[in-house]
């Protein structure tokens, strides 16, 4: 992998509709090794969390007093807490970690980090969920990868 795929595979770890559902394939097939792919994109899907809490307690703050991001804010807040409180909110931690282990869209880094916020769970814990979840999705994100649609194969009767 060059530097060039180095910088694409973190953006694509950091942003919110790829995460590691695209940083991961994307490294691999630019010649990453598993291991070296699955560490590189957790390690910066991971960041998401603390990225997302500085912003909510800065720069959302002052963007709150423009009307379109405002509007805009509320509508996405809607959104997540109507994905993710049923889930989150009965198990707390668990359920943030088991929400973003989930790697399909919408159910990442970004939206398990702002729904526990929007559900007031404590920041450090949080982060450390958030954590967790991307571990896990990232193994399954690699596996599947690794193996193909093949993968899947052991969830389907063969008729």
């Amino acid at each position: 992998m060059t530097f060039h795929h180095y910088v694409v595979t973190a953006l694509l770890s950091l942003a919110p509709i790829s995460e590691l559902r695209g940083a991961i394939p994307f490294a691999l097939a630019k010649g990453a090794g598993p291991l070296i792919a699955y560490l590189y994109c957790v390690a910066f899907n991971a960041l998401v969390a603390p990225v997302v809490y500085l912003f909510l307690s800065t720069l959302h703050k002052l963007f709150l007093r423009m009307a379109w991001y405002s509007s805009l804010f509320e509508r996405v807040v809607e959104r997540t807490r109507k994905k993710i409180e049923a889930k989150v909110s009965r198990f707390e931690y668990l359920g943030i970690t088991l929400f973003v282990a989930i790697p399909l869209p919408v159910t990442g880094a970004w939206t398990g980090t702002l729904g526990a916020w929007l559900l007031g769970l404590e920041r450090k814990r949080t982060m450390l969920h958030v954590l967790f979840g991307v571990a896990i999705s990232g193994a399954i994100v690699l596996t599947v990868s690794l193996l193909g649609i093949e993968a899947f194969s052991i969830f389907t009767k063969q008729v």
